[in-house]
């Protein structure tokens, strides 16, 4: 499909990732993958309310290992989650070029992490300036989210 690129056209992935579960139908949203440590992970992405070609992102730990979803593992992977949740992203784009806009925070930690911004949300900032074509595209934060719009 053609529609607006999200991506820099020299994009690759920073690190390795891992391998993505698709989703069956082409159009759904929501994504799976596994870790070298056996933590899996679920991103979705779900449509906004009053736009609907924007999307807000979420991804969140489903192992029975730990209790909430939004916890902290650390396993020594961030970067690697990182790269495979952005490759995520651009999966999902090319089978939904016409949006418009996506948006997703980070969950606090429960110390060292002082409001407004999270350091997972500071972290995902960065992130998305490295992969993102600002030409066509605007990365801001908004609060304690990160939100990329189409120009």
């Amino acid at each position: 499909m053609e529609g607006i690129p999200l991506f820099k056209k020299d994009y690759k992935p920073a690190t390795g990732v891992y391998d993505i579960k698709r989703p069956e139908i082409i159009s759904g949203g929501t994504y799976y993958f596994e870790t070298a440590s056996g933590l899996v992970y679920q991103v979705t992405f779900g449509k906004k309310k009053k736009n609907y070609l924007g999307n807000i992102l979420n991804f969140s730990v489903i192992s029975d290992e730990y209790e909430d979803e939004y916890t902290e593992t650390n396993k020594g992977e961030v970067y690697r989650i990182i790269s495979t949740v952005t490759e995520i992203v651009r999966i999902f784009h090319e089978n939904h070029p016409y949006s418009n806009s996506y948006e997703f925070s980070g969950e606090f930690k429960k110390t060292n992490d002082p409001p407004p911004v999270s350091i997972r949300t500071r972290m995902y900032f960065r992130s998305a300036l490295r992969v993102i074509d600002s030409d066509i595209w605007d990365v801001s934060t908004e609060g304690n989210k990160v939100v990329i719009k189409r120009r």
